[in-house]
C-alpha cells in the first residue's frame, strides 16, 4: 500500500512539473511577442505633432497693392477772360454741363463801347476804300484817254514830221505822264486804304473777341463743383494782377477719374504703360478696371518712388473724387508653379531649406530653389516636387530623421491667386 502511494504521488509531483513548464513558456511567448510588436510599429502617441502643409501647384502673382484718392480727370477755376459785373450765371453746383454750355454772362459798358466805335471805323474804312476805288478808276480812264492821244500824235509826227507841230506833240506827252502819276497816286491812296481798312478789321476782331469772353462757357463736358459769384456781382479779369480775383465756378470731369500710384524703386522695371489694374472700392464693395495710362519715368529722390497714373472710367458716375480705393497692379507672374506656404522656407545667408515629411513621418531637410515669391507663398523651382508635405511654423524642437505625427493645416496650398 505504500509503494502504491508513493508511485501515484510521484506521478502527480510529475504532471504539476509539466504542467508548470508549459504555463512559464506561454508567459515567455507572450512576452516576446510583445516586444516583436512593440519595435515593429513606432510609439506615435509620443510623437510631437507638427503642422504640415502639402506642396501644390497653381498660378502665382506677384501684386502690388497700394491705397489711393481719386481724383477728377481735368478740374479747373473758371475766370472771367475780362472784367465785368454778373448779368446773370446759369449753373449752380451738382449740374451736369457739356462743351460750351453757356455759364454766366458778363455786362460790360466800356467794352460795348469800344465795339460800338471799332464798328464804326471799319464802316468808314469800307466807304473810304471804295472812294479810292473810284479814284484810281478815274484816273486809269483819263490816263488812257491822254496816252492815246499822245500815241497818235507821235505816230503822225513820225510819218509826216511837218504836219504836226512839236509844241502840241510835248503837251499831248506832259498830258501822258501827268495821268500816269495820277494813276499811281489812285493806286497808293487804294493801297493805304485796304491798310487802314484792314487794321480796324483787326481792332474789331480783337473787340469781338474781347466781348465774346462776356459770355463764359465750359471747356469741357463735367459737372459744376463749386459757384463762387451771384447775379449783380462784380468779377475782375482772371488774368490781373489782383490777387482778390475771383472765379466764376469751378468745373470738374469726372466720367473718367485718375489715381496717383507712387510705384516703389524696386518695382519700377516691372510697371509699364496700359499695365491693367485692378481698383477695389471699399466703401460700395466693388472693383473696378484701370490701365496705367501715364508714367513720370522719374524716381523721386526723396520718398525713392515714381508716381504711375491710373485712369478709371466712371460712366455711370458711381466714383466720386476724393474716394479712397486700393490699387493693385500685377508685377509677375508664373502658371502652374510648385508652391508651399512662406512659413515653411527657412532662409540664411547661403541657402533655404524646408522640413519635409516623408511617408514614414520621419522629418527630413530639404535644401531648395526659391522662384517667384508672394506676401504669403513661394515658388519651388527645385528641391521637393508636387505633393511633399512640409512643416510650417516652428522648427525650433525638429531634427533631421524625427519621427512627428503630422496634422495637415487647411486653407494654405488650395488657394488660387495671391
Amino acid at each position: 500500500m505504500k509503494k502504491q502511494k508513493v508511485k501515484i504521488w510521484r506521478v502527480s509531483s510529475g504532471l504539476v512539473c509539466l504542467a508548470g513548464i508549459g504555463v512559464a513558456g506561454a508567459l515567455l511567448a507572450t512576452s516576446c511577442s510583445q516586444v516583436q510588436k512593440a519595435e515593429a510599429q513606432p510609439n506615435l502617441p509620443d510623437a510631437p505633432s507638427v503642422a504640415v502643409a502639402k506642396a501644390t501647384r497653381q498660378d502665382l502673382d506677384r501684386n502690388f497693392k497700394i491705397a489711393a484718392e481719386f481724383r477728377p480727370y481735368q478740374e479747373i477755376n473758371v475766370y472771367a477772360k475780362v472784367s465785368g459785373y454778373v448779368k446773370h450765371i446759369d449753373v449752380d453746383i451738382g449740374d451736369r454741363v457739356r462743351t460750351g454750355r453757356l455759364l454766366a454772362v458778363l455786362e460790360i459798358p466800356e467794352l460795348t463801347a469800344e465795339l460800338d466805335r471799332a464798328q464804326a471805323s471799319l464802316r468808314r474804312d469800307q466807304e473810304e476804300l471804295k472812294r479810292a476805288q473810284g479814284d484810281l478808276q478815274r484816273a486809269q480812264a483819263a490816263h488812257q484817254v491822254t496816252h492815246l492821244e499822245y500815241g497818235r500824235l507821235a505816230a503822225v509826227a513820225k510819218q509826216r514830221p511837218e504836219l504836226v507841230a512839236q509844241q502840241e506833240i510835248d503837251d499831248a506827252q506832259g498830258r501822258d505822264l501827268e495821268g500816269e502819276a495820277k494813276v499811281a497816286a489812285a493806286k497808293s491812296s487804294l493801297a493805304a486804304a485796304q491798310e487802314q481798312l484792314q487794321i480796324d478789321q483787326a481792332t474789331l476782331q480783337k473787340d469781338q473777341s474781347m466781348w465774346d469772353y462776356s459770355r463764359i462757357t465750359a471747356p469741357f463736358s463735367g459737372v459744376i463743383t463749386k459757384r463762387y459769384v451771384d447775379n449783380g456781382a462784380m468779377v475782375a479779369s482772371g488774368i490781373s494782377s489782383e490777387k482778390q480775383a475771383l472765379p466764376v465756378v469751378q468745373l470738374a470731369q469726372t466720367d473718367l477719374l485718375r489715381l496717383d500710384i507712387p510705384v516703389p524703386e524696386a518695382d519700377v522695371p516691372k510697371v509699364r504703360l496700359r499695365t491693367p489694374v485692378e481698383v477695389y472700392v471699399q466703401s460700395i464693395n466693388k472693383t473696378f478696371p484701370g490701365l496705367v495710362a501715364r508714367i513720370s519715368d522719374q524716381v523721386d529722390m526723396a520718398t525713392r518712388t515714381m508716381i504711375a497714373e491710373v485712369d478709371v472710367p466712371n460712366a455711370d458716375l458711381v466714383l466720386v473724387p476724393g474716394m479712397y480705393a486700393e490699387a493693385t497692379i500685377t508685377l509677375d507672374h508664373k502658371r502652374n508653379a510648385v508652391v508651399v506656404p512662406v512659413q515653411a522656407v527657412s532662409r540664411d545667408a547661403n541657402k533655404s531649406t524646408v522640413l519635409m515629411v516623408d511617408a514614414k513621418n520621419k522629418i527630413a531637410e530639404r535644401t531648395v530653389t526659391l522662384g517667384l515669391e508672394t506676401s504669403n507663398k513661394v515658388e519651388i523651382v527645385a528641391g521637393i516636387n508636387e505633393g511633399d508635405m512640409v512643416v510650417i511654423g516652428s522648427r525650433g524642437q525638429l531634427q533631421d530623421g524625427m519621427t512627428v505625427k503630422p496634422k495637415m493645416v487647411e486653407g494654405t496650398g488650395a488657394e488660387g491667386k495671391t
